[in-house]
């Protein structure tokens, strides 16, 4: 059983309100679509299940995993250095920008988890050190891990909140851009929920002398949108 305030934690930090600015990225969909490769709802669903298999489940997740054990504890070295390697895995110039701002705006919630700690006597007296804050403002999916580690949320509800995060921001992408109708956005989301605890399973059990992908074209993709005449997202 996990606790109930992990999954009110889980579900805060997957909510689309959250102001990390996900809303503004596709992260290669936006130009899948304006060349045709996506263009309907079953390769909608193509695109985005085999990024999740292919790149967040053998590469994202098990960087995530590293750093969150790190974080959890209290291990501020691996940390560092683990966030350095993911940020060097982007791909491209315009992913890496992504992962850089939304960290940045991830590392500014810090202070305002920190102090619900605080008040709830529920984490040590000391917090994140600034010098390992500076290096998580480089990558997104690196200070979502510390801040999950280091208040101690539960790994499989961490886990979750940043897949389901990042599978409703691509589906709302995918209802904008193709365009899709909000059933068929409902009905993409459905089919894609349960992949969620299979991304989590590989993640879990991928040895880190394996992680890593090679998603060539979503490399194609990201390099082509960056000199897209017109576009709706920033990757």
């Amino acid at each position: 059983m996990i606790d109930q305030h992990h999954w009110l934690d889980a579900m805060h930090l997957a909510s689309a309100s959250l102001p990390i600015g996900g809303f503004a990225y596709s992260q290669g969909l936006e130009q899948a679509c304006h060349a045709g490769t996506v263009h309907d709802l079953r390769s909608a669903k193509t695109w985005i299940n085999d990024y999740l298999l292919l790149v967040i489940a053998r590469q994202e997740m098990p960087w995530w995993k590293v750093i969150y054990d790190a974080a959890r504890d209290d291990d501020w070295m691996t940390v560092e250095s683990a966030t350095q390697m993911l940020n060097a895995l982007r791909e491209t110039a315009e992913l890496r920008l992504e992962a850089m701002q939304m960290g940045h705006a991830m590392v500014r919630l810090y202070d305002q988890w920190r102090a619900i700690d605080i008040q709830q006597l529920q984490s040590q007296a000391t917090g994140i050190p600034d010098t390992v804050k500076q290096v998580l403002q480089t990558d997104y999916t690196a200070a979502h891990a510390a801040l999950c580690g280091f208040r101690r949320l539960e790994l499989h509800a961490a886990m979750a909140a940043w897949l389901w995060s990042w599978i409703d921001n691509q589906v709302l992408g995918a209802v904008k851009l193709v365009p899709l109708g909000q059933q068929d956005g409902q009905s993409l989301i459905h089919a894609l929920k349960p992949k969620i605890l299979e991304v989590i399973e590989i993640a879990s059990n991928t040895v880190m002398a394996n992680a890593g992908s090679a998603p060539i074209g979503l490399m194609l993709a990201s390099t082509q949108h960056e000199i897209q005449y017109a576009r709706l997202f920033r990757s």
